[in-house]
């Protein structure tokens, strides 16, 4: 009986340490221990330097990837606010281009754990990973920083960010996105090393490795620096095409694939997808443009909503190249969002009378239309790619959901239930989807404030299923107007991060 009561035990310990080694190295300056996390088929090892704060990691792995991980982790057990930062040079010239060191905030030791990191590989291309559930895909927040030699990895509450320096001196910089992700206390926060081959050995030091507890201050005053973003449906995985310390929103994509067009302080600017430098675009007078902009269908004209000649928005058109604002509207306040599909007729939400309603008018002028008008806010139409419908955000259920109607205001559906507040849907151009951004209870039905947590949210029109895109802190300018890409597989928004 005894065998039979041991042996069971002996086997669950084996389970445990296949998936991670005891540590082994005593010496290891600020961490507790290190060890290779799942199947890695050649051991790796940590050596810390304390007369010059090096560390000296050593791991292997096939990969950081997908639902399960391979590589050497050296980790200190924490909890709360907390930034890791290192700088980080590759030994040799590498056996393969996607070897990773890695700045890391993990679950668990286990190589399915939820986990953040910020990953630069040997080629030079920086992101942050991440992994949402236990045993989920990895997905990613690629940076348009390559080859930094210094890194930083910032956990606030569910907030995580990433900041980068090109030169061992140089101040740290944010260098992706907004990324939310919820751990429990205590979590492992640490070294990782990849070599992206289960046969070879790569070694990376890790030097002035810095562990520090972020204390809030708050009589500091609020700090927000914006990402330009391109998220991927399939794959989930966004890529920061500009990054400003700038308040920048909105943005929209151009008809040729080129080109996203997004409005700062009173300005439209056009940067091309891959990222560079931005341009402004000319709009004379105007100087006071919102959020509220859009590009027709054929790819010549914009609309912009601009409050400099009243103190209230109008509607205005100009050439997509830019130049002097045409009046469409002649009553204020109005915020464009939909363009028909025949490029005939622009839908807007309007005050009147003091309701927020869904509207319409010839985009050569004239009189506008009145489509609702339920007591509360209706707000964001987009037209569906075949003309069908206008899709809108209304109050009228007790909080912000997504209707329907026809493009007359005939036939109005409630197309989400749910218990969140959901605003401004765009219908994708092969009309299979609609993406739109949702605001948590805490935020009141008819506010869509900034610096909020949100999500992005993917519906299938035919299934009615929804999908979480991402999770971020956004809110107003994140997504307010149509950002598809023409191919109906991407979406351009900015995300926000808090200092």
């Amino acid at each position: 009986m005894k065998y039979k009561l041991i042996f069971p035990a002996l086997i669950i310990v084996a389970v445990f340490i296949s998936s991670w080694q005891i540590p082994t190295n005593p010496n290891l300056g600020i961490f507790d221990g290190n060890g290779d996390i799942g199947n890695v088929g050649l051991e790796g090892s940590a050596e810390f330097n304390p007369s010059d704060n090096t560390y000296t990691v050593s791991g292997g792995g096939t990969n950081m990837w997908f639902n399960t991980d391979e590589f050497h982790f050296v980790w200190k057990k924490m909890s709360g606010d907390v930034s890791l930062s290192a700088i980080i040079e590759m030994v040799g010239e590498g056996v393969d281009p996607h070897r990773k060191a890695c700045l890391m905030v993990r679950q668990s030791l286990e190589p399915d754990a939820p986990y953040v990191d910020v990953a630069v590989h040997g080629d030079g291309l920086t992101s942050m990973q991440y992994r949402d559930s236990k045993g989920g895909i990895t997905k990613e927040v690629k940076s348009n920083i390559v080859g930094p030699k210094k890194v930083k990895l910032r956990k606030v509450g569910d907030h995580f960010s990433i900041s980068t320096a090109l030169e061992d001196e140089e101040e740290l910089s944010i260098a992706a996105g907004s990324l939310r992700l919820e751990f429990t206390e205590p979590f492992f926060i640490g070294l990782g090393v990849c070599s992206h081959n289960n046969e070879v050995i790569e070694t990376i030091k890790f030097k002035d490795v810095e562990i520090e507890k972020i204390m809030k201050n708050t009589d500091s005053p609020m700090k927000v620096e914006s990402s330009l973003e391109i998220l991927d449906i399939s794959s989930l995985n966004r890529n920061v095409v500009f990054h400003t310390i700038d308040h920048i929103e909105a943005p929209n994509w151009t008809s040729d694939g080129k080109t996203l067009i997004y409005n700062s302080q009173g300005l439209l600017y056009k940067i091309p997808v891959e990222g560079g430098t931005p341009k402004m675009i000319p709009t004379d007078f105007a100087n006071k443009i919102n959020n509220d902009h859009g590009i027709s269908p054929d790819g010549t004209q914009m609309v912009i909503s601009d409050q400099t000649e009243t103190g209230q928005s109008m509607i205005y058109s100009i050439p997509i190249e830019g130049g002097v604002p045409k009046k469409i509207t002649p009553l204020a306040p109005s915020y464009w969002h939909g363009w028909s599909p025949d490029g005939k007729t622009l839908a807007y939400c309007a005050e009147r009378n003091g309701n927020y309603d869904i509207y319409t008018i010839p985009f050569e002028g004239g009189k506008e239309t009145r489509l609702t008008n339920a007591e509360g806010l209706d707000d964001g139409p987009d037209y569906s790619p075949d003309g069908k419908y206008i899709y809108f955000n209304s109050t009228r259920t007790g909080t912000m959901q997504i209707w329907r109607m026809k493009p007359d205001g005939s036939d109005q559906e409630q197309i989400t239930t749910d218990k969140y507040n959901d605003w401004f849907a765009h219908p994708s151009p092969d009309g299979k989807w609609l993406v739109y951004v949702t605001f948590n209870t805490d935020v009141p039905a008819g506010d869509h404030p900034p610096n909020k947590d949100v999500m992005l949210r993917l519906m299938d029109l035919e299934t009615k299923e929804v999908t979480v895109l991402a999770k971020l802190f956004g809110g107003q300018g994140t997504i307010n107007v149509p950002s598809w890409s023409p191919d109906s597989q991407q979406i351009a928004f900015v995300s926000y991060t808090l200092l």
